[in-house]
């Protein structure tokens, strides 16, 4: 875990890629992509179906140790209209029972489709961007001036680079002129965005169940 500081808000960023913001017990985690295999295979491309259960169990056990009283998605919990199967939607609702915390969607590029189905399911759903506090949280970077603007979509991360070897880490993604944070994905099967690392901005880097800060 790193604890940062902007705009006087302090931040738990977890290497578990979510951030938890300890005074309003509120946890933030973007871009899960539930049923993107399934949407894989419906195209006739063979992907395991594991990958939903795996992501949904990591969320449902942070948020059994943190125990916060909303959670946030900032988007795409779900990958598309071929990821809604039974299978993909009972996985989601066995989730939420198991969970006792307010959950809130905001509405990302990948579910702007599926509102109705998704309201079915008793998921609040924001199609706009949400205020706490001094954050402002929304699927896509929307920095607006005297907010911390959190977000996803991007799926930052840094690509380290030696002689012999070369990794490709995930990464909470700090730019402080625009006062903008970007969230890894949460999902276990997503790409992934090199991001640049310029004046005034800093990557925090998950590895080996740590956070570690690379900055300019």
């Amino acid at each position: 875990m790193k604890e940062i500081d902007v705009l006087g808000m302090r931040l738990q960023l977890l290497a578990e890629k979510a951030v938890y913001l300890e005074s309003d017990q509120t946890l933030l985690v973007a871009d899960i992509h539930l049923g993107k295999s399934e949407t894989f295979q419906s195209l006739g491309i063979p992907i395991p179906n594991q990958v939903n259960q795996t992501t949904l169990e990591r969320l449902k056990q942070l948020c059994f140790k943190l125990k916060p009283q909303k959670l946030f998605i900032l988007g795409d919990l779900f990958h598309s209209k071929y990821a809604l199967v039974d299978e993909v939607l009972e996985g989601w609702l066995q989730f939420q029972a198991a969970v006792d915390a307010e959950i809130i969607l905001i509405v990302g590029n990948h579910d702007r489709h599926l509102i109705k189905t998704l309201k079915n399911t008793s998921i609040q759903c924001s199609t706009h961007s949400v205020e706490v506090d001094n954050l402002l949280l929304s699927h896509e970077p929307s920095p607006q001036p005297g907010f911390l603007n959190i977000c996803g979509h991007i799926h930052p991360c840094v690509h380290l680079k030696e002689k012999l070897d070369q990794l490709r880490l995930p990464c909470f993604y700090l730019d402080r002129t625009q006062n903008l944070l970007v969230l890894p994905s949460f999902g276990e099967f997503t790409g992934a965005y090199e991001v640049p690392l310029k004046r005034n901005s800093a990557a925090y880097v998950i590895a080996d169940n740590c956070v570690i800060s690379l900055e300019r």
